[in-house]
């Protein structure tokens, strides 16, 4: 089974990692060799701690924990979104908002905000409002739409983070810190595996890399439910 699944991981190419010059010496310990200037992680240490974080996952799920998937790439929006949904959980996949956890209550507000955008057809001030007002209305209710969509029902924090490329999502990461939250990563090796409880090495550039693993963990998070 495990070889199966490197195999899987070489086909998505899940072992390349970024140029040389990019590194992070402190993911070391995850790589193999460098290939025409490129760095190859080594898949046994990827496997090995998916397994661990796969175990770490299904454990929360036992437990009914809310877990929030972080992943605002293009090559991530949609594999994080499928992810969250297929699981019942919370995703950010556009844009991660500054305070997105360490100062909820704005964020709660703001979706408040958008509840009353979405029903504004109904406000008793909506048939004074010109076409521009609304018009304007509209592009904030959109705006609001794509940043809070997979946060919406989040009222109070989550138990843990999924994120896809701790560096890039690394206000993410800070926070979750912050609050003691730990963070399951895929982290490149660009990446800075000490920031991470759960690091995952692996290229987080390809959408075929990232849904590999990301399935990995839903299907975790699936029996983990189901105990």
């Amino acid at each position: 089974m495990i070889n199966e699944l490197v195999r899987e991981m070489v086909e998505a190419g899940v072992h390349y990692g970024h140029q040389t010059r990019k590194w992070n010496p402190a993911m070391r310990r995850y790589l193999m060799r460098d290939k025409g200037g490129i760095y190859i992680i080594d898949l046994e240490e990827t496997v090995r701690c998916l397994d661990k974080a796969s175990d770490f996952i299904s454990n929360l799920a036992s437990k009914k924990k809310r877990i929030l998937f972080v992943g605002c790439k293009h090559q991530a929006q949609e594999a994080v979104r499928e992810a969250a949904e297929a699981t019942g959980q919370f995703y950010v996949n556009h844009r991660w908002l500054g305070g997105t956890m360490t100062n909820l209550t704005t964020i709660r507000q703001s979706v408040e905000r958008l509840k009353y955008l979405e029903g504004i057809e109904k406000a008793p001030e909506f048939k004074a409002m010109s076409k521009k007002e609304l018009a304007a209305l509209g592009r904030e209710k959109n705006k609001l739409l794509r940043n809070l969509q997979g946060i919406r029902g989040m009222d109070s924090l989550p138990d843990a983070l999924v994120v896809v490329d701790t560096a890039r999502e690394s206000i993410a990461v800070a926070e979750a810190r912050r609050l003691n939250i730990p963070v399951v990563g895929i982290i490149d090796t660009n990446g800075d595996p000490s920031k991470i409880d759960y690091p995952i090495p692996a290229n987080d550039d390809s959408i075929r890399s990232i849904r590999i693993v990301l399935q990995n963990l839903v299907d975790s998070l699936v029996i983990g439910s189901k105990s």
